[in-house]
């Protein structure tokens, strides 16, 4: 058709850039209440970092916790957040949050093919009033891959390789155990048949497993979903430019593999293009030195949301306390070149017998707090990077990092370079970098706490998710253990962002704000380049995909005018709100 613009426009209701969780989630649910939507998406498959995470959504108060037997309540949720975020600002869209988490999986779960299932045991990442040892981390149902056709299966982003066993396995965190150790009962050798097999079959067929587990499974379900709903995806088709009429933002210049595309959109445009991990110029600017090297994100996510809504006068937000989420990650170069990475999310930094030291030897930070906080801790500090070292008995026993347990690849990782190796503790502190004295002093102190079971100087293994993630089998505090039988070893780790906290000003239905904190009629935010929700905090599993959803949801709602459903949203409750904003 022809229009205002001087040349050929394609119209729909609403524009969806960008196929993580809450672009999809917005597509999808835009479609669901009778919208003609088009989805965008800059690379050639879906799923963004949702693909490559763990795919756990946290969000409080579901039908799913009371199915699960650990029924949750969004009152508490409120106490937690306000004990963790505090007056860091961001209140009101905490509290739509809330008000639409269990109607949003709720309609999912009921509607599409998008399934959860809340953890009975998966506790928030801090204590506190109003934390939950169980049902608000909600996982993605396990996904058959083959219900999606050849094509659409090679468009779900694949895991990281260093998360794939044998080639191309997806493995969960619970059948760990049988593959490691297939004939220690015929429980884990039956299980451990089951996978492979399963997997031996699809790879006559299928480049890598169809078994989809965590984040594949959950972009998988989401893509299974919006086939049904018959929601077109045009791939390789970035955001160039967004349209405006009278400061109405009325649709988007797209470019795609046949050129320039002008989409006009008449219930709005959805910014969904994964955040700004790898955008140069805010990464220079806003992220601290030392964790600017590498993201966890796809290359891809190079801001292109944030840039089009600042240049029509959006206002962006630097994130809080801190403008990205973090992981301790470690990496080292393959023989092809390409960069190795692995995060180290929860398989040996909370385990009894490590710990974490800097350049000058000493320990900085609880090595079994999450994550995020962990990272926090080295860039507060300035330990970047910092080592995590262990001997023998727990490289045997847990492994590290890319080193299973058993040490089954210990030979090949340390002629790699990827970890250190030492005879004596003086040896290794000279590898690393640090005084001798120094770290012998560190470690001495440090197996003090482990006889007396006490980490009086960082309190490791005193909260629940440190003793989540420890090894209760171990005896006494399941985070702490001497360290002494030699050989030693180290490896280095520095923060990598995982996710974007800063982001586009939004208010509770997702709309952009200007600089004036107005709504930019037309224009929406969800996922990462909406600024984070928690304020560069990070309450528990699963809280950028929870919101990523949730928004996602109340903004395809409020784009199809079906306001009585987010009717549950407390907007007034806006005291106290605090919000630093960033040039771009």
């Amino acid at each position: 058709m022809r229009s205002e613009f001087g040349q050929d426009t394609e119209e729909v209701d609403l524009l969806v850039c960008g196929a993580g969780a809450g672009g999809m989630t917005a597509a999808l649910v835009a479609a669901l209440e009778g919208l003609s939507v088009v989805l965008c998406e800059k690379t050639g498959q879906v799923g963004g970092t949702t693909s490559t995470s763990g795919g756990t959504a946290w969000v409080p108060g579901t039908h799913l916790s009371e199915r699960a037997g650990v029924p949750d309540r969004v009152e508490d949720a409120r106490e937690f957040l306000q004990a963790v975020v505090a007056n860091r600002g961001g209140i009101r869209l905490r509290e739509a949050f809330l008000a639409s988490g269990r109607q949003a999986i709720e309609e999912l779960d009921r509607r599409t093919d998008v399934k959860f299932a809340a953890a009975a045991a998966h506790p928030d990442y801090l204590d506190g009033p109003g934390s939950a040892y169980g049902g608000r981390a909600l996982a993605p149902l396990t996904f058959d891959g083959r219900l999606l056709s050849r094509e659409d299966f090679a468009r779900v982003r694949p895991p990281r390789p260093e998360f794939m066993g044998l080639g191309g396995m997806m493995v969960g965190r619970a059948e760990l155990g049988s593959l490691l150790a297939p004939f220690k009962s015929i429980g884990n050798l039956r299980e451990a048949l089951s996978i492979v097999g399963r997997y031996a079959r699809d790879r006559a067929t299928y480049r890598r497993g169809t078994r989809l587990l965590m984040g594949n499974a959950l972009v998988g379900r989401l893509l299974h979903s919006l086939r049904k709903a018959k929601v077109p995806i045009l791939f390789n088709a970035g955001i160039r430019e967004l349209l405006v009429e009278h400061g109405q933002v009325v649709g988007a210049v797209i470019d795609g593999p046949s050129g320039v595309r002008r989409i006009r959109a008449r219930k709005g445009v959805v910014l969904a293009t994964g955040g700004v991990c790898w955008n140069k110029r805010i990464r220079e600017r806003l992220f601290p030195k030392g964790a600017r090297d590498y993201a966890l994100a796809p290359e891809s996510n190079t801001g292109d949301g944030a840039d089009v809504a600042t240049a029509v006068g959006a206002r962006f937000e630097d994130g809080g306390d801190s403008p990205a989420l973090w992981m301790p990650c470690s990496s080292y170069r393959r023989p092809d070149g390409r960069l190795a990475v692995w995060p180290h999310i929860i398989l040996d930094r909370a385990k009894p017998g490590l710990l974490a030291v800097n350049s000058a030897g000493r320990r900085f930070v609880n090595e079994a707090d999450s994550y995020h906080d962990f990272s926090m801790g080295q860039i507060a500090s300035g330990s970047i990077p910092a080592f995590l070292v262990c001997d023998a008995t727990f490289m045997q026993r847990y492994g590290l990092g890319l080193v299973l347990p058993g040490a089954r690849n210990l030979s090949a990782m340390v002629k790699a370079g990827y970890v250190i190796e030492a005879a004596t503790l003086a040896a290794l502190a000279g590898r690393i970098g640090c005084d001798a004295l120094a770290l012998k002093e560190t470690i001495d102190t440090y197996n003090g706490f482990a006889a007396s079971g006490v980490d009086e100087a960082f309190g490791r293994g005193s909260s629940i998710v440190n003793r989540f993630n420890g090894d209760a089998q171990a005896g006494g505090n399941p985070c702490l253990a001497p360290v002494g039988k030699a050989p030693f070893y180290a490896v280095a780790v520095q923060p990598s962002d995982l996710a974007s906290s800063a982001g586009l000003s939004g208010d509770e239905y997702g709309r952009v704000l200007d600089e004036a904190g107005e709504p930019i009629e037309g224009l929406y935010a969800c996922g990462n380049d909406l600024a984070s929700i928690f304020r560069g905090t990070y309450p528990g599993p699963g809280t950028t995909i929870g919101p990523a959803i949730v928004f996602g949801w109340r903004v395809a709602k409020h784009a199809s005018g079906n306001t009585k459903d987010l009717s549950g949203t407390k907007p007034g409750i806006v005291t106290n709100e605090r919000t630093s904003h960033a040039t771009l």
